[in-house]
């Protein structure tokens, strides 16, 4: 029988009580029931795509998405974490700061192309646009993605 609490469900109640896969951890992550303490449970997880699940709940708190921005991910997996958490609801400033600072180093190396991600955190009102002009500088941006860039930034004001 499931443990409520007044947030959720704990995430012990989540998995089956034996031959538990990582499959049912991200099952579990992906669960809109599981608590704050399961969340950040997970987020510490050895598999990125449980991981990325936990990004993916908007109830996962900053804590937690510092955490994961903090581990290892494949190249796919970066571009896809960092525009989950461009985007997030509970991301704050200071993990949009650092989410800022991967976009910049990425885009600095040619190599990766985080352009959902610079777009998303161009829309962020915690971030003052001064702080993403240099989005619009680095080597790896394209032409079509300033152009993009710019055109957020004056929507804000």
């Amino acid at each position: 029988m499931a443990t409520r609490t007044v947030a959720g469900v704990d995430l012990e109640s989540l998995l089956p009580a034996v031959n538990r896969s990582p499959v049912h951890y991200r099952q579990a992550a992906a669960d809109p029931r599981l608590d704050p303490a399961g969340l950040d449970a997970l987020a510490g997880s050895p598999y990125p795509f449980v991981r990325l699940a936990v990004a993916q709940q908007p109830r996962t708190g900053p804590g937690a998405l510092l955490r994961i921005l903090d581990s290892e991910f494949s190249v796919w997996d970066t571009n896809h974490l960092l525009r989950v958490l461009a985007a997030h609801p509970r991301a704050d400033r200071e993990v949009l700061l650092r989410v800022l600072e991967r976009v910049t180093g990425l885009l600095a190396h040619r190599v990766v192309r985080p352009y959902s991600a610079a777009l998303a955190l161009a829309g962020r009102p915690e971030l003052e646009p001064a702080e993403l002009q240099v989005l619009a500088t680095m080597p790896g941006t394209s032409r079509k993605v300033r152009r993009q860039l710019a055109e957020i930034l004056v929507a804000r004001g």
